[in-house]
């Protein structure tokens, strides 16, 4: 897992914001989805899609959007189909107060189109279900936000 989570550390999440407030602890609930085992692993994705994704979206919600990508790809990571959910939530869940934070979050999950596409035909049947749910989520997408 060499290139996961790089450039974690280049991030300024003490400056970012999650929906409790800091972001400061997200990289480290991170890294436990990557190398945690199962347990642990769904434990810190829990926390990840309560601060990013399940209530609303945030600056740091838009700034871990590229780690999950990676974790989601990523054979090794035990709650990939928790993670690729997670994508998912944030993509259905918007910012009424930050309009540029929910079009940065939204994007950047919509970037991450041929990573999904990849993982419809994944081995893990979860894994497969996540990420078909996903592609059709993106196929449907229309928030006002997003809107040419």
């Amino acid at each position: 897992m060499g290139t996961v989570l790089k450039g974690i550390s280049r991030v300024r999440w003490h400056e970012l914001t999650h929906a409790y407030g800091s972001a400061q602890d997200v990289p480290g609930r991170l890294s436990r989805v990557a190398w945690g085992d199962a347990r642990t692993s769904v434990d810190a994705l829990s926390d990840l899609a309560l601060w990013l994704g399940e209530l609303a979206v945030f600056d740091a919600t838009v700034a871990a959007v590229p780690f999950l990508w990676d974790l989601a790809a990523t054979n090794d990571v035990a709650a990939r189909p928790g993670v690729i959910e997670l994508l998912e939530a944030i993509l259905d869940h918007d910012n009424p107060p930050r309009p540029d934070v929910q079009y940065a979050a939204h994007r950047a999950v919509l970037g991450g189109r041929h990573v999904v596409d990849a993982l419809a035909d994944d081995e893990d049947p979860a894994v497969r279900a996540a990420a078909r749910d996903l592609v059709a989520a993106i196929d449907r997408h229309a928030c006002e936000t997003c809107r040419p």
